[in-house]
């Protein structure tokens, strides 16, 4: 869950900021914020009344799109700045659209995420709407679980602690009570970490205690402020009477807990013009309660929409966005039948490469070699990333990067003017620029010399350490202040300007305010959830095996779609080199056991498209020996995922064991079984008698396109395949059933399941 750390004035919730066009505006009219922009993107930035929805694919320029048209409705006067509130997830993409809003001349905006907008109405608007101080905010509530779980007699680990709280949050932000927490997990097909009932409790007994010590969390921000919104009408108005314009970024993202307060900002008859921005085929974050049905929805709750589609990509080469596309093409669901065909505007690139490898120290020492290999070419280690599905498969990329002395960051860590290293280093730069004369920095030959010398009190060296761990991130960190203050010089020199460690010092307080941080120069280490809202120039897609992506515990269609869509958010960080990898095994000499992701079927050279079968696999040789119509040569029978001898009926029917994957088509076992249904009973005979429950599953996993295929499952002998064999194909063609011509008397059960 978002953990909200702007600074938060005092005063008025309304104050933008003061100092409102300190920079002056650029140069030119209001016409001169549209220059630049393709046809679709000066389309949202001309669109200043009503509401307004941007589908917005992955590398299109949604932020450019809506700070322009932020910046063009004030300077031309159709938005007052104090009257703008821009609101999205995250703290950094806050802080990047304020940088780019100022930029524009559009400083008195306010962009904020979702929780720092709400405490501050919230801590401005209690005292009258419920009297007496502010409640105090729990910034991080795991403690406070830990008590509740133990005053409910459980036993929590750390890692469980973890879970027990994301399943709290994601109770309150889909606004669902302790006692319906049980119901509602059963209904989401959520995989709860733990019993439901146990949850409850805990959540229960959590949120008594919180009560009793007047203390509230981030959840609680946002419901009080819709509570005190929706009871108090004339706060209300007062709410929306200063605000007038709303811009929602990420918009496939907001829970219902945040869609309820935003009905609450911008009230009922449309009074307010309402810009979302967002894109459903990223939506990843369904298991902390997001969800793209708004976004999906919204031309239906506002028929009078203006609906702008960003399809021109600007980050990827046509390579990288063919198979991005061809992706989400196989994809299904509400949101894939909305999704966005891209168009890239780049130059051609290299082809993405596919590589299969014996385990993963092969798969990690051979991807650090080509990272090694991008450096020797010119790319910045700053422009790589290796990305995966979870944080677990990080330490073996970790040491191998290490190995080869590559400098690396692992996203996801504390915030970078968070690190006790940076603030240290703030606290020393700041001493030595209030200095009139400082023998640590006296002789220094540039700015950059003069922040070597402070940090080198601190033990800072040229040179980084070896290996890896927390001395390897410190000094990392040190190193990207040294290389800010490079940067700083240069841009000031190239403006005429004179630089000094004061103005320096003052920098880093302007970027720390507004949670921009310099770039660690190191290969970046992240999960794919970690990884959105970033691109690089070279993207490794490392462990791409079933039971990784898609995770294992993505049962539903929905939690699968919502895995190809992680896949599709890593595809479309890439710039221009993208590897997809993943290993047969996890070790060394272990059994290869595993298979490449389903998602890369048809994709992948060699590899056949969903819903069809490789020659080798299926009714075509392989696995179950040779096979042919009416006869079939017994032999020894593999799974055909992970390889292990089968002995078992129903396994050996289905030709894989129990608990490996599925590649059902669920609709066509659907059918299959209404299909049975209905000849069982015009033979006034059981269900089992035509085919049982296990011929029918293994049918729908292989598809058969013909009778030699439909010969070869298990189950299915000469008289079955003539006397259903035409309906079978014809409903596995997804044609209505026929009859054959073949009339067979002798019915009887095909084998035992």
């Amino acid at each position: 869950m978002e953990r909200m750390q702007e600074d938060l004035l005092s005063g008025s919730p309304f104050d933008g900021h003061q100092d409102a066009h300190r920079h002056g505006d650029p140069a030119g009219g209001p016409d001169a914020v549209l220059a630049g922009l393709d046809p679709e993107q000066r389309a949202v930035a001309t669109a200043l009344h009503g509401a307004v929805c941007v589908l917005a694919g992955a590398g299109t320029g949604k932020t450019r799109a809506i700070t322009h048209r932020i910046a063009y409705g004030v300077r031309s006067g159709v938005y007052q700045p104090q009257q703008v509130l821009a609101v999205t997830f995250t703290a950094r993409a806050a802080g990047e659209m304020r940088g780019r809003l100022r930029q524009l001349g559009a400083d008195g905006v306010q962009a904020r995420t979702f929780h720092a907008a709400a405490l501050r109405q919230l801590q401005y608007f209690w005292p009258r709407a419920v009297g007496g101080p502010v409640p105090q905010l729990l910034e991080r509530k795991v403690q406070l679980v830990a008590e509740a779980a133990g005053r409910c007699g459980l036993r929590v680990q750390r890692t469980e602690l973890r879970d027990l709280t994301a399943e709290i949050e994601w109770a309150k932000v889909t606004q669902t009570g302790p006692d319906d927490y049980p119901a509602a997990v059963a209904k989401s097909g959520r995989e709860a970490p733990r019993d439901p009932a146990e949850t409850a409790q805990v959540y229960r007994v959590y949120e008594e205690t919180k009560s009793r010590r007047g203390n509230i969390d981030f959840e609680d921000v946002l419901l009080l402020t819709a509570a005190i919104l929706e009871d108090r009408p004339d706060i209300a108005d007062q709410v929306r009477a200063q605000y007038r314009h709303f811009t929602v970024d990420e918009y496939q993202d907001v829970s219902p807990l945040q869609q309820r307060l935003l009905d609450q900002w911008t009230g009922p008859g449309g009074g307010a013009s309402l810009c979302v921005v967002g894109d459903a085929s990223q939506t990843i974050y369904s298991f902390t309660g997001a969800t793209p049905d708004y976004l999906l929805g919204f031309r239906t709750r506002h028929p009078e929409a203006t609906v702008v589609k960003l399809v021109r990509d600007y980050r990827s080469t046509p390579q990288v966005v063919h198979l991005a596309n061809g992706l989400l093409a196989q994809a299904r669901g509400e949101a894939a039948r909305h999704r966005l065909e891209l168009v890239s505007q780049r130059e051609a690139g290299p082809e993405p490469v596919y590589t299969e490898y014996e385990d993963e120290p092969t798969e990690a020492e051979t991807t650090a070699r080509r990272i090694k290999e991008l450096l020797a070419a010119g790319v910045r280690a700053s422009e790589i990333a290796v990305l995966f599905r979870t944080n677990g498969q990080s330490e073996v990329y970790e040491q191998a990067l290490a190995d080869l002395g590559v400098p690396y960051q692992l996203k996801g860590a504390e915030r970078f003017f968070e690190r006790p290293e940076v603030r240290d280093a703030g606290v020393l730069l700041r001493g030595a620029a209030r200095a009139a004369s400082d023998p640590v920095t006296d002789g220094a030959p540039d700015l950059a010399g003069q922040v070597r010398a402070v940090l080198a009190t601190r033990g800072f060296t040229a040179e980084p350490p070896a290996g890896s761990g927390a001395v390897r991130d410190r000094w990392e960190s040190l190193a990207a202040l040294v290389r800010l203050a490079e940067e700083f010089e240069r841009g000031r020199t190239a403006e005429g300007l004179t630089t000094d460690l004061a103005a320096y010092v003052a920098e880093l307080d302007a970027r720390a305010a507004a949670q921009h941080a310099p770039a660690v120069e190191g290969v970046t280490l992240a999960s794919l959830h970690a990884a959105k809202g970033l691109e690089w120039d070279a993207v490794f897609l490392v462990g791409l095996t079933e039971g990784t992506l898609p995770i294992i515990y993505a049962k539903t269609d929905e939690q699968v779609e919502e895995e190809r869509r992680l896949l599709y958010v890593g595809v479309t960080r890439a710039r221009k080199h993208l590897t997809l990898s993943w290993a047969l095994s996890r070790s060394p000499g272990g059994r290869a056991s595993r298979k490449p992701s389903r998602f890369m079927d048809g994709l992948r050279p060699g590899s056949s498209a969903p819903g069809t079968r490789p020659a080798g696999r299926g009714g075509r040789g392989g696995e179950g020996g040779e096979r042919s119509a009416g006869r079939r040569v017994r032999g020894p029978v593999t799974c055909r995922v992970c390889g292990r001898a089968l002995t078992e009926a129903v396994e050996r029917k289905l030709r894989r064991c129990e608990g490996c994957p599925s590649t059902m088509d669920e609709a066509l076992y659907e059918r299959l079984r209404e299909w049975r249904a209905a000849q069982a009973r015009e033979q006034g005979a059981p269900a089992y008698v035509v085919f049982t429950d296990a011929t029918l599953m293994a049918i729908a996993e292989d598809v058969p396109a013909n009778r030699q295929e439909l010969a070869g499952i298990s189950g299915v002998g000469a008289m079955k395949l003539d006397k259903y064999g035409a309906a079978v194909l014809s409903l596995c063609a997804g044609e209505e059933p026929v009859r054959d011509p073949v009339d067979v008397t002798d019915d009887q059960p095909d084998e035992p399941a």
